[in-house]
């Protein structure tokens, strides 16, 4: 009896360890399938921006991201991590209320936010000639943009990243 349960045992562990084996082989697999078909998340290092002045809404910055040569990323739709200086009150804040489609971008395809300096009715700001700016979460890597013009900021908006620049206006609420 003793035999007949050891050898059920042996049976049992050796299936046992073939479906570990085969699952391990499929999930590596799949794994592989998904890396080459779908973008990931992009970092601010897979980047490239761009910075230009707009007048509609009262003023604002247009930042426009491609992809460096060779990647394919997507940018979640939130919006960027951007500040004009190291105080906590040049830190920009959220012009939507919700989360936006994921943008995929490329070298040639590229995602847009808006940036609003003010959005106050004052003659109150303070005045910066920089923009710092990364991906939501990746902070560490920050990038510090020129502005084309001297911006006077006082409680700054930014939009999330979308596909088309006409919905990167951020309207102050």
């Amino acid at each position: 009896m003793r035999s007949c349960f050891a050898a059920r045992s042996a049976r049992l562990l050796l299936a046992a360890v073939a479906s570990v084996a085969l699952t391990a082989t499929v999930t590596a697999t799949a794994g592989a399938e998904s890396r080459s078909t779908t973008a990931q998340a992009c970092k601010t290092d897979d980047l490239t921006f761009e910075v230009s002045s707009k007048t509609q809404a009262g003023g604002y910055y247009l930042i426009t991201a491609k992809a460096k040569p060779g990647i394919t990323c997507y940018l979640k739709g939130v919006f960027p991590s951007a500040s004009f200086g190291s105080s906590a009150d040049t830190e920009v804040s959220p012009a939507e209320h919700a989360v936006s489609e994921n943008v995929t971008v490329s070298p040639s395809t590229a995602a847009y936010a808006g940036i609003s300096p003010k959005t106050t009715n004052s003659d109150y700001g303070k005045q910066f000639d920089v923009l710092h700016l990364s991906v939501a979460g990746d902070e560490v890597n920050a990038v510090t943009l020129d502005l084309p013009d001297t911006a006077t900021v006082d409680r700054p908006i930014a939009t999330n990243w979308h596909a088309d620049p006409a919905d990167a206006v951020p309207f102050p609420g």
